[in-house]
């Protein structure tokens, strides 16, 4: 992800949102939602949330998280359908728009609107097919809502609206206009055909990643264990468990041959050979390709939701490294936390972000051992302003998880 990225909005924009809702033909019923938000799942036995806070107070900085992400960045794209805005320029992408999906079918409950919010996602989702796979969303389009850059896939959004699809046939049932569960089938099966690599059983950078380059190329902050496993329960798909099994070596390889004093992963890995080894320099988007950068700094996050919901255990030697060289080498204070490390932990980053102190929060309670660390992480995320679209999403799905508002399907 790039760097710097501004963002602003406008009362006028808040407005046509509202406006847009009311667009909703007369006579138009939306379910209650099934898990209204907060949830308060149990998670993992010997796992921790912050304790400095009560789950009210926790709840609460999440509901003002998701309204502050909502007006910022949920926005009308036309009759019946809603987009999230990616850049200053209207510019979006795959990736927030699975965002956007996840968050709203999550904050259901909370926010009357959320299927309203949630079907118009669907419908632009629908509108803008890859081209290599019409189950699949093309990864970008401009403030015209026009597809650009090639009308192809990225795995990571493809995986988020998926997920969020079996989330939403939980919440409100599949009864209604959309059968979000046959959607949410579908789209699982086309990222399967063209979104794994199933000579090698890896996930693809996206539907279009198939010559030479970068057909053995996989992208860690792709890695969304729990995803997977929902995919598998839901389809039947065996096929699903060799991904999971690969993706598990794979992390397993890149911590103890590239990683073992800090557990970081980089932002993309390559097959080398018969073995998995981090990519180099520019690879595919910037010379920290290979680095702990602005794709991985999400691996906190999503490999750890795993072993909250699962107690699958078999990247918890990596994620506990982790925690101590992270804690060690801010002294324990997230404001600390740099925008770039080396997998040997050497800082290549020149600022702070909260897309790289936020995630360390939800890797952080798989132990007692890191409660003050924690509640620190909490603090900082909960009290932290607008970044950006980016930095400001996973805040809000860093905090849902810290909270214990995340649920699986």
């Amino acid at each position: 992800m790039r760097k710097n990225r501004k963002f602003s909005f406008s009362s006028k924009a808040v407005t046509m949102c509202c406006l847009a809702f009311l667009l909703i033909p007369a006579g138009f019923a939306f379910a209650s939602p099934n898990k209204p938000f907060p949830q308060h799942t149990t998670y993992t036995s010997g796992t921790i949330k912050p304790n400095n806070v009560t789950q009210s107070a926790m709840d609460s900085a999440v509901q003002a998280k998701w309204d502050s992400w909502k007006s910022a960045y949920l926005k009308p794209a036309g009759t019946g359908k809603y987009y999230v805005k990616y850049e200053s320029n209207g510019d979006t992408v795959s990736e927030a728009h699975g965002y956007g999906m996840l968050a709203t079918v999550l904050m259901a409950g909370y926010d009357s609107n959320a299927q309203t919010y949630y079907d118009g996602l669907y419908q632009y989702y629908k509108a803008h097919p890859s081209d290599n796979n019409a189950k699949l969303m093309a990864w970008k389009q401009n403030s015209s809502f026009q597809n650009i850059e090639g009308a192809d896939s990225a795995t990571d959004g493809d995986m988020d609206i998926a997920y969020s699809l079996l989330l939403a046939d939980k919440q409100w049932g599949s009864s209604g206009s959309i059968n979000y569960l046959q959607a949410g089938k579908d789209i699982i099966n086309a990222i399967m055909q063209s979104d794994v690599n199933q000579s090698q059983w890896t996930l693809r950078l996206g539907d279009w990643a198939t010559d030479s380059t970068y057909k053995n190329a996989t992208r860690p902050s792709d890695f969304m264990l729990n995803h997977m496993k929902a995919f598998q329960a839901a389809t039947g798909d065996t096929k699903w468990k060799n991904v999971i099994d690969k993706t598990y070596t794979i992390i397993n390889s890149i911590y103890s041959g590239y990683s073992p004093t800090t557990g970081l992963l980089p932002d993309f890995v390559v097959l080398s050979g018969t073995t998995y080894k981090p990519a180099s320099a520019n690879f595919l988007e910037s010379a920290n390709d290979g680095n702990y950068d602005y794709n991985s700094c999400r691996t906190p996050w999503r490999i750890t939701t795993d072993y909250l919901i699962s107690g699958d255990n078999r990247a918890l030697n990596q994620l506990n490294q982790m925690n101590t060289w992270i804690q060690g080498k801010v002294s324990s204070n997230p404001s600390s936390v740099k925008d770039g490390y080396k997998l040997n932990g050497t800082v290549t980053g020149s600022g702070g972000s909260g897309a790289f102190y936020a995630p360390f929060g939800v890797s952080a309670m798989t132990s007692s051992a890191n409660q003050s660390w924690l509640n620190a992480v909490w603090t900082k995320t909960a009290g932290s302003s607008n970044e950006g679209y980016y930095e400001d999403s996973i805040k809000l799905f860093s905090m849902i998880v810290m909270s214990g508002n995340w649920w699986t399907y």
